[in-house]
């Protein structure tokens, strides 16, 4: 082990991290060792990460110091926020600059930052198409991550954007899942339309992120859109009919219906939605699966990744 590359990885107890910490370690004889850094060195995750032979160590996207410590001596990092935590673009911005500040101090030689597109570039906020949120933003937690990839272009850190997109894994921990209507049908509701939406399973950015490490340095300073699947909600609908064994439906609904639907987040997922339906074509065209499936090979289809996880989706 002494002659592999430290890569740290943030976030490691998460989806995406931990999909990056377990493709490392599973590749023996690869280049890599993974650094997990996390905040809670002595939680369940954090033992299993352990297990794999990962170097685990104690880091907080909140305080630079534990990160100028966590990134000393590694080659490279897996940089990624999560926005659902808080809900404040100001603090995923804070938060992405405190690791483009340390990756920048400690000389990484690769950074893969997790981000995703900057939705004001395509609809700008003047236009009323969708509703401006917050004051400036259309997509709050798109256009925070898009808007904070200069952080690390500007500091110099050679850096791959990794342009993510909706997880299958929302259709068991984040609402998307199947709802029993009060006639008794069983229907997934999205304002897409008749579109295909990109999609993939939270594990695989991880493993997408492990193929950009291994092939170096000629993806620095490229942006790079992952995917597993391009679906409309129809064809979402007819695999799941399949994989639960009943029928579902997909119920779509205009864009300012979702956004009136109350919970937290709503109007920022239905502006995303809005964005992922009206963009769809150019969307699906720069988040390419076959480029995704290069750099993992294991890359899921929707069908494969129901049935692995169909019988954890909830029914509400």
């Amino acid at each position: 082990m002494a002659d592999k590359k430290v890569i740290a990885v943030v976030g490691a107890r998460g989806a995406q991290g931990g999909g990056l910490v377990r493709a490392i370690m599973a590749d023996r004889d690869g280049p890599f060792i993974a650094r997990a850094l996390t905040r809670d060195i002595r939680s369940e995750r954090a033992r299993e990460l352990r297990a794999l032979g990962a170097e685990v160590v104690a880091a907080d996207v909140d305080d630079e110091a534990s990160l100028n410590k966590a990134f000393a001596g590694a080659h490279g990092a897996f940089c990624v926020t999560f926005y659902w935590a808080h809900m404040s673009p100001e603090r995923e911005g804070a938060e992405a600059g405190t690791m483009a500040r340390a990756a920048k101090a400690a000389g990484l030689q690769h950074v893969v930052w997790s981000t995703l597109e900057d939705t004001r570039k395509w609809v700008p906020l003047s236009d009323d198409r969708m509703p401006t949120l917050m004051g400036k933003y259309k997509v709050p937690h798109f256009d925070a991550k898009g808007e904070s990839n200069r952080l690390f272009s500007d500091l110099g850190v050679p850096t791959t954007f990794l342009n993510t997109c909706a997880y299958w894994d929302n259709f068991i921990h984040f609402g998307w899942g199947p709802k029993k209507g009060p006639d008794g049908t069983v229907a997934i509701t999205m304002p897409m339309g008749d579109k295909k939406l990109v999609g993939i399973a939270a594990e695989d950015i991880g493993r997408c992120a492990y193929g950009i490490f291994r092939q170096g340095a000629r993806h620095v300073g490229k942006t790079i859109g992952i995917a597993g699947g391009h679906l409309t909600g129809a064809e979402m609908a007819a695999a799941m009919s399949k994989a639960l064994g009943y029928a579902v439906l997909y119920h779509d609904i205009p864009p300012e219906v979702y956004r009136g639907f109350g919970f937290p987040g709503a109007e920022d997922l239905g502006n995303m939605f809005q964005f992922d339906r009206d963009f769809s074509d150019e969307i699906c065209r720069t988040h390419s699966i076959e480029a995704s499936r290069a750099l993992n090979p294991e890359l899921q289809t929707f069908d494969v990744w129901l049935a692995a996880n169909a019988r954890h989706i909830p029914l509400a």
